[in-house]
């Protein structure tokens, strides 16, 4: 005969003393969104990028996705800021933030976090390197009910530029770093393409600090103390040289060691 209890399980037997074992966790259930009306908040922090910014917003509003388009301009001065203004004006982003003084890419994307309301959030880098035809497949688990937030990895066979060894090196290094004290399996922790369900995102603007490149190891830390059903797919990648505009450098690789410390363990 066997009794049964919750969350426990009592076996007994005529031969043997009861013996009790505990109830498997059950799965997380699925929390899917309606992908007739699911709304993608696009944040696109932007600083003198004068030269791709037409271009990416013509992307964007290629894809076949109901969305929101936030930029913000982090003080630009090579006339990206009055281009932002006139598009703006022509109702091609339906919300631009002028940030009076240079605060950083982690800064102008906590200031298009918290002016977004849609289902979903990404952030889109202004320089062509990251693809939005690749927003199907980030968005995917996430509408499905599976995933809290899909990261796009650069590093899981999706077509890519080949250029510098040593990034490689140094992401590789930094996404092992990552991991052991996130105890995260992410190939790819650098990556700007981050699909984030807009509430937890949101729910994250008081406690982001990074105003640089830290802004990727302090999500990615965020999202795993808040035990966030994290997936990852893979993205192409066009990645651009120093001469062609690239801003990040050595020293903010450098500071990602820190950064990665600082909000796994000190924050």
């Amino acid at each position: 005969m066997t009794s049964v209890s919750s969350p426990e399980r009592t076996m007994t037997s005529p031969d043997s003393p009861p013996r009790t074992f505990t109830l498997a966790a059950k799965p997380r259930a699925l929390t899917p969104l309606d992908p007739a009306t699911v709304t993608l908040s696009v944040l696109i922090p932007v600083y003198n990028e004068l030269n791709t910014i037409e271009t990416i917003l013509d992307r964007v509003h290629a894809t076949p996705v109901r969305k929101e388009i936030i930029c913000v301009d982090d003080y630009s001065t090579d006339g990206t800021r009055e281009r932002l203004v006139a598009l703006h004006e022509a109702g091609y982003i339906d919300r631009l933030v002028l940030q009076p003084e240079n605060g950083g890419k982690g800064k102008a994307i906590r200031t298009a976090l918290a002016n977004s309301t849609g289902d979903i959030v990404i952030v889109q880098d202004a320089d062509l390197e990251y693809d939005p035809a690749d927003w199907p497949v980030l968005l995917e688990p996430i509408i499905a009910g599976k995933a809290d937030a899909c990261f796009g990895s650069r590093f899981l066979g999706g077509p890519h530029r080949v250029l510098y060894y040593w990034h490689s090196v140094g992401n590789t290094l930094l996404t092992l770093w990552s991991n052991m004290l996130t105890n995260l399996n992410l190939t790819d922790m650098e990556t700007c393409y981050k699909a984030v369900r807009g509430e937890l995102a949101r729910s994250l603007v008081g406690e982001l600090k990074s105003d640089r490149f830290g802004f990727e190891p302090e999500i990615t830390a965020r999202l795993a103390r808040r035990d966030a059903r994290i997936f990852e797919v893979p993205i192409s990648y066009a990645g651009r040289t120093y001469a062609e505009g690239k801003k990040i450098n050595w020293r903010d690789g450098i500071a990602a060691f820190w950064h990665i410390l600082k909000f796994n363990v000190f924050a």
